[in-house]
């Protein structure tokens, strides 16, 4: 049975932080219903890495559900504005990344996407389409709509230049042009973080300069990283991977301050508000690790299957109940000569991390071990031997590296 206007809007505000302005979603759904013509629901997403984490899928969550009410999703991959980088929430300018980057990475992103939005009910669109086309006077024309005071109104901008730094003027036109990215496919509502509102409004504004009707906007919360300070991030390393190991992501999950068991079954699952009030309880009488399992086992499941998210709860349970190591650990050959190699340079050529920054992150931390020994030294070597070390970063990163 389809749901009423105020049944969906119901269920939307209830993972949701803000809906903007007061009414407008209600009047918006209702229309589409006498009308029977879907909503265009928006959503932008700028490939500044090759992959996404839990946090984002608190935004494409949302978006599933306008899809299971019968609405249309409309994904923004931003080949363009990812050259500049959202400033959002930044103290700093980001790096800019080259175009081929960008397409890369996006090709990466769509394919995780659609592992939680259908993508037969989603329209992909690439806001080169329409910002390649501009000439420099629709460029002028598009930034005449704005004033340096206004821009100055977003809060990280004004920090920004109170306290003397740098910014950049390609940094103002982020905001304008994820604004026009709505008056490009005509959104009916947009989806974005809580970090986002300045940028959204930008996108009404548009729209309505346009002789569009604005649209209505949808703010999520931010999710933090198992850290549970810092939001979600790869650049951070405290970040879920939604395309990570069964046994890395339930790793990770186990290692969330217990504080955050609730909001991660409310943002990065499908529980129902009656499970959700069921686990509540379940905190407060209960072993948090035990719900905290249960967890585990549900973000890997939905994400690879329920006999990997079994398979990689008990190997947990063996490894850190047992103190053992894991089932099946993962051996490289080296042959880097006679001077061996670098502990930063493997641990990046095997995989075990991303970058060279986040080995010397772990190696800071004491997370780093080298056939048990706890490594210090950054500049550790390995040097050749017969018999392979056993490498072991942070608490579920293992190998056997053979170096000759």
């Amino acid at each position: 049975m389809a749901l009423s206007p105020l049944e969906q809007l119901c269920r939307l505000q209830a993972r949701s932080e803000e809906i903007l302005p007061e009414g407008a979603l209600l009047e918006k759904l209702e229309r589409s219903a006498s009308s029977g013509v879907p909503l265009r629901v928006k959503m932008g997403f700028d490939p500044s890495a090759p992959d996404i984490h839990l946090g984002h899928t608190v935004g494409l969550r949302r978006l599933r559900q306008f899809q299971d009410m019968g609405h249309r999703v409309v994904l923004i991959v931003g080949d363009y504005t990812g050259m500049i980088g959202d400033p959002s929430g930044r103290s700093a300018t980001r790096p800019r990344l080259s175009h081929d980057q960008v397409r890369d990475h996006a090709r990466s992103y769509l394919k995780q996407f659609f592992k939680v939005v259908d993508e037969s009910r989603s329209e992909v669109r690439w806001n080169g389409e329409w910002f390649s086309k501009m000439s420099f006077m629709e460029v002028m024309e598009l930034a005449s709509r704005f004033t340096v005071a206004r821009m100055l109104e977003r809060d990280d901008f004004e920090k920004r230049y109170e306290r003397g730094e740098p910014i950049s003027i390609h940094e103002f036109f982020y905001p304008i042009m994820q604004g026009y990215d709505s008056v490009a496919v005509r959104s009916d509502v947009e989806v974005g973080g809580t970090d986002q509102k300045f940028n959204l409004l930008m996108g009404r504004a548009l729209q309505e300069a346009n002789g569009q009707s604005p649209q209505a906007i949808l703010t999520v919360p931010i999710l933090e990283g198992i850290d549970g300070v810092q939001r979600m991030s790869k650049s951070t390393g405290n970040y879920i991977g939604i395309d990570e190991s069964p046994r890395e992501m339930f790793g990770k999950v186990m290692s969330i301050p217990d504080a955050l068991i609730l909001k991660f079954f409310l943002l990065a699952t499908d529980a129902e508000p009656g499970e959700i009030k069921t686990i509540a309880g379940r905190l407060e009488s209960e072993n948090p690790r035990d719900v905290k399992a249960e967890l585990g086992r549900r973000i890997v499941t939905m994400f690879h299957s329920a006999e990997d998210a079994e398979a990689a709860s008990s190997e947990f349970d063996r490894m850190f109940r047992e103190r053992g190591t894991p089932d099946a650990i993962p051996e490289f050959d080296l042959r880097p000569g006679e001077r061996g190699a670098g502990l930063l340079d493997l641990s990046v050529e095997t995989g075990l991390v991303a970058s060279k920054g986040e080995a010397r992150r772990l190696i800071r931390q004491n997370a780093v071990r080298v056939d048990g020994e706890r490594i210090a030294d950054e500049s550790f070597v390995l040097l050749p031997r017969a018999e392979p070390y056993l490498l072991q970063l942070g608490k579920r990163r293992w190998a056997r590296i053979r170096v000759s």
